[in-house]
């Protein structure tokens, strides 16, 4: 059946998805500069991470000496911006101000990656290029990563889309042998984003099916659609949870978030798994999806970062 260019199949605020195909982005934010935070004494630069694929990411110091080991050296923390797959950047407004606070509180090391989109880039490249980042990462190729980095103490977050990417960052990692690959520490999913075709208790239907519809758009080439073990962890054939390779996770959600049902269900099935790892779970009441990002200030938001900031300290 053919489509007209101007037939609609999405629309919100940030974008509009037409059924031949095409995406318009209503909301192009402003690229932020790299370069000192005096409010934090973050310092933060871009780097190409591979040029055949444009890969890149920026990078944020935090006030050395404040924080890390007797040695001096940080935590490393891999970060991946939520946004559908399709919309969002590292160095936007609201992500470079995010984790640059993040680096601040935590005293990590952080690498926001510039993965490419949707659906200029459909998925899977988005999952490439985390994988790609984590491993440049790990192989210390940048010399702020091999000067000041703990590799020992090595960390993966995300939010919304993100979030799904973390976890199948660590799905792929148990595809490697243990010499080969790295060793995370702790993954931190906030809001993570996944599907399915069953509703989950307490799912809201007519909201599963956009996000459906979006995911479809962003991966066209899904198999089954939402259950694409990609999108939701617990399908028929997708990696056993207990095969993630971390040793700690992290799973925050918000009360009033579409996503948390499947969140809540995600938690439970690895808490319940035979993964060896430990699981912490927190809730933010009242909550909508990534509130966290325009409301840095509010209680929650602090008390979310107080708890990744604990997380990340190991308790």
């Amino acid at each position: 059946m053919a489509f007209r260019d101007d037939e609609v199949a999405i629309g919100c605020d940030a974008f509009r998805m037409y059924r031949s195909g095409k995406m318009d982005r209503l909301h192009r934010p402003a690229r932020v500069p790299a370069g000192l935070d005096p409010a934090t004494g973050v310092t933060s630069r871009d780097v190409l991470l591979d040029a055949s694929t444009g890969l890149s990411a920026r990078l944020f110091l935090p006030r050395l000496g404040a924080r890390g080991s007797s040695f001096g050296r940080l935590p490393v923390l891999v970060f991946l911006h939520g946004g559908a797959f399709l919309i969002e950047s590292a160095v936007s407004p609201l992500y470079h101000g995010y984790v640059t606070s993040l680096a601040a509180a935590a005293g990590v090391l952080a690498v926001s990656v510039e993965y490419r989109l949707a659906p200029e880039h459909p998925a899977p490249a988005a999952y490439d290029d985390a994988w790609a980042a984590l491993q440049w990462a790990a192989a210390a190729r940048d010399e702020w990563v091999a000067e000041h980095g703990d590799l020992a103490r090595l960390f993966l977050a995300g939010d919304s889309a993100g979030g799904n990417m973390v976890h199948n960052v660590l799905v792929r990692l148990a595809s490697l042998s243990r010499p080969a690959a790295p060793r995370i520490e702790g993954a931190i999913l906030l809001h993570p984003w996944f599907g399915g075709s069953t509703l989950v208790e307490g799912e809201d239907a007519t909201k599963a099916k956009e996000m459906t519809m979006i995911w479809e758009f962003a991966c066209p080439g899904a198999a089954g659609g939402a259950d694409d073990p990609r999108m939701n962890p617990m399908a028929p054939g997708a990696p056993a949870l207990e095969s993630l390779r971390c040793q700690r996770v992290l799973v925050c959600a918000g009360e009033k978030d579409w996503a948390t049902a499947r969140v809540r269900a995600y938690y439970a099935a690895l808490a319940a798994s035979a993964w060896p790892g430990s699981t912490a779970w927190l809730e933010s009441e009242g909550e909508g999806h990534v509130f966290f990002l325009k409301k840095p200030e509010c209680t929650n938001a602090r008390e979310l970062m107080d708890r990744i900031v604990a997380f990340v300290n190991g308790s």
